[in-house]
């Protein structure tokens, strides 16, 4: 084990059609990995990915078991050849998901025919057009946080996702999220603009989702973590088992703490990231979170070779 290694996995948004095509013509074991997961789902997911549309692949229920199938496909390779242990985990919203199956809490089967439910119960806690999701940059997460409360006005509006500092996502009611793009740009933020995403992730609207979704949890083989993990509602690590599975449900409705956790990984000399999965979001992220923080890719041949020799 490496102690100043940490993988950390990406959540929605890091998808796209043809994510690790590359990798999987040359590593049978992606195709292994997603054969396992289109198994448990009872459809062709490598198919879905390679071969779909970008509408399909966008659906809530199809992104997340995409984006975590990828994640663990590429653990699993790491493994294969050989990679460094990491001594922590954690995960951006969906990424938690990835984490626990990489820290043997759950199977990749369970995990993908969990966050497969989780996407159908946020869909149907707020029918689609009804929720929205915007990003605002260059405020302060105070200033964000007020002005969300201003423009609330009896509906639904919050800060949701504290990416890095100066990137904050809110969410809730499309209207009220409309209003406070306004008051933000009234402010002075730099840009503050609407996401294309169909739910509004991670406010008090998935509250519904939550209580319905711990049914799922619940029915679940779960064993304790053998790589801790930094949770996105806490920015820590879960003293047991009944409380890591508290705040995964949690999750749906309370704020992800990203800063906090990239600053968690850091303070406990955790320096070196590799985000493990398709794409490179959390890389932009982490090196504005804490300093001398390093974010390593595995998402192409070439990336996973680089990584592989700068952290051998």
């Amino acid at each position: 084990m490496s102690a100043s290694l940490a993988f950390v996995f990406p959540g929605q948004g890091s998808q796209s059609l043809g994510m690790l095509a590359e990798l999987g013509a040359e590593q049978p074991s992606i195709i292994e990995t997603f054969k396992e997961a289109s198994t448990a789902l009872g459809y062709d997911l490598w198919k879905l990915i390679q071969e779909g549309s970008e509408e399909q692949l966008a659906q809530t229920d199809k992104t997340q078991p995409a984006i975590l199938t990828a994640s663990v496909a590429l653990w699993r390779l790491w493994e294969q050849q050989g990679g460094a242990k990491p001594a922590f985990v954690a995960g951006h919203s969906l990424g938690e998901y990835s984490a626990l199956v990489v820290a043997g809490c759950l199977s990749l089967a369970d995990a993908v025919r969990l966050v497969r439910r989780r996407g159908e119960l946020m869909q149907e806690a707020v029918p689609a057009g009804q929720g929205g999701m915007a990003a605002i940059l260059g405020l302060d997460d105070g200033k964000v946080i007020e002005l969300c409360a201003q423009a609330a006005e009896a509906q639904v509006v919050s800060a949701v996702n504290f990416n890095s500092p100066g990137q904050v996502v809110i969410a809730g009611d499309k209207a009220a999220v409309d209003r406070a793009i306004e008051l933000c740009k009234a402010a002075g933020a730099k840009r503050a603009l609407p996401l294309a995403v169909s739910v509004p992730s991670h406010c008090a609207l998935m509250k519904p989702a939550a209580e319905r979704f711990a049914e799922a949890i619940n029915s679940i083989d779960w064993k304790a973590p053998v790589i801790p993990v930094v949770q996105n509602v806490s920015a820590g690590i879960a003293a047991d088992l009944d409380t890591l599975k508290q705040n995964l449900l949690a999750q749906l409705y309370q704020p992800v703490r990203w800063v906090e956790c990239v600053q968690t990984l850091a303070a406990q000399g955790a320096v070196n990231l590799v985000e493990c999965g398709p794409g490179k979001v959390l890389a932009g992220l982490n090196k504005r979170c804490a300093d001398g923080v390093t974010t390593y890719n595995l998402n192409t041949p070439d990336a996973f070779a680089a990584t592989r020799a700068a952290l051998a």
